[in-house]
């Protein structure tokens, strides 16, 4: 994410105030508490992993990265995108791997599922 994106996404926030939050994450928590996780089907494609969402109601989420570590934090953004939540909310999202196994990096089997929502 560009800095000029995150100063914006920063100055938007201090604008707004603690108490005001953006419209997406009040949509995000709604979707949660409605339909429950986003689950992603993990892939391994030559060198990256892909993630594609198969239960978002509202399309499809993609996200890629060229390890674990980095697809994990891709796909949160993308969540946060999908939502229209700015970077800068993204502690107050607080979205994370639903019963979470701590890995060493690499994803025990190819083409496994991973869920994420609001913790």
């Amino acid at each position: 994410m560009s800095i000029s994106k995150q100063a914006k996404d920063y100055l938007l926030k201090a604008l707004w105030g603690k108490e005001s939050i953006p419209q997406g994450l009040f949509e995000a928590s709604e979707y949660f508490r409605h339909n429950g996780g986003i689950k992603f089907d993990i892939e391994k494609k030559e060198n990256e992993y892909i993630a594609i969402s198969n239960n978002f109601r509202h399309g499809s989420i993609v996200a890629s990265g060229k390890d674990v570590q980095e697809l994990e934090k891709n796909i949160i953004d993308a969540i946060l995108t999908s939502f229209e939540i700015p970077s800068s909310y993204s502690k107050e999202a607080n979205i994370k791997e639903v019963n979470r196994l701590r890995d060493t990096g690499e994803l025990k089997k190819v083409g496994s599922e991973r869920e994420y929502a609001f913790a």
